[in-house]
């Protein structure tokens, strides 16, 4: 997500467990076939129904017409920030780190959340990052810019990590990221860049290469035998408007026109495989499939209680 965000607001998160309500929730516990999954709560952001803060070109009456048509307000657009934590054997693996001290306390839940669901940071082996904009990479580092998870390799696709790396501190704060220096600094000896859609451990992750977000974005296809789920960071954001209008332009997409045409393709051919998804900002825990109707396609949650 673009974190030129307007009107940021904090949904409160009160302790949670795997077996609470969502909206109360810090995390959530589920399986990947044989692997142990935890959705973590990193918080929740808000942008304005204005036509120009997350979608572009499209009358407001419109976009609320398609919201309250799926039960969502119809002035503002809520994004849920949620990483994924699994076990996989003996490896530890984090997607996504989420906002870190980016946004104040608007976010960067991530640490407590992990506590809660009894997790330990120092335990996290491999961290896969979709893209650098500063609700997915912020958790990387502590308010004080030390490494948050000392003995993880970080994966980046190498688009994404030179488009980072050589990033200005002007340009870096359009995306979220305040302190890139720091960042890019404490990340650069565990950044370990891939080539887009690299088998990153063969038979338990590998990357899919969605286009028009970032020059490097990156989806992540978690694989236990014939079990897998799609760790798809932000080819979708909003779980009405991004699948019911995948067409629709949004004003997060470096390349606009691309990032539309990549949303089109991964909801039909999400809808046609089946595939299980999970969206990092969709409502809690982010886990569900897309489904077809006679009208285009809904977002249908799975049930993980």
């Amino acid at each position: 997500m673009k974190m030129t965000m307007v009107g940021l607001a904090l949904l409160s998160i009160a302790m949670g467990s795997g077996a609470s309500a969502a909206g109360d929730a810090k995390y959530q516990a589920f399986k990947i076939g044989s692997y142990n999954a935890v959705a973590l709560k990193d918080g929740v952001l808000q942008e304005p129904n204005d036509g120009k803060s997350f979608l572009v070109g499209q009358p407001t009456a419109d976009v609320a017409a398609v919201l309250k048509s799926s039960g969502a307000p119809g002035d503002h657009f809520e994004f849920s920030v949620q990483p994924l934590l699994v076990h996989a054997g003996k490896r530890v693996l984090l997607f996504d780190t989420g906002a870190g001290s980016n946004f104040g306390d608007i976010t960067g839940k991530l640490q407590g959340a992990l506590v809660a669901a009894g997790e330990d940071s120092a335990k996290v082996t491999d961290i896969f990052i979709s893209h650098a904009h500063g609700d997915h990479i912020g958790g990387l580092v502590t308010p004080a810019g030390a490494l948050a998870f000392p003995n993880a390799a970080i994966h980046m696709s190498a688009p994404e990590w030179q488009w980072l790396s050589g990033m200005s501190p002007e340009t870096a704060k359009n995306f979220g990221l305040p302190q890139v220096t720091t960042l890019v600094g404490a990340i650069r000896p565990k950044v370990v860049p891939f080539e887009p859609g690299a088998q990153i451990l063969p038979g338990v992750v590998e990357a899919v290469p969605v286009k028009g977000h970032t020059p490097g974005h990156s989806a992540y296809r978690i694989i236990s035998g014939t079990n897998t789920l799609l760790v798809f960071g932000d080819t979708l954001h909003s779980y009405v408007v991004s699948v019911r209008k995948p067409a629709w332009k949004i004003s997060f997409d470096l390349d606009q026109e691309t990032g539309a045409a990549s949303r089109v393709a991964f909801v039909s051919q999400s809808a046609t495989s089946g595939q299980r998804l999970y969206g990092e900002h969709f409502p809690f825990p982010g886990v569900g499939k897309i489904v077809k109707e006679k009208d285009g396609y809904t977002w249908v949650p799975e049930s993980l209680h």
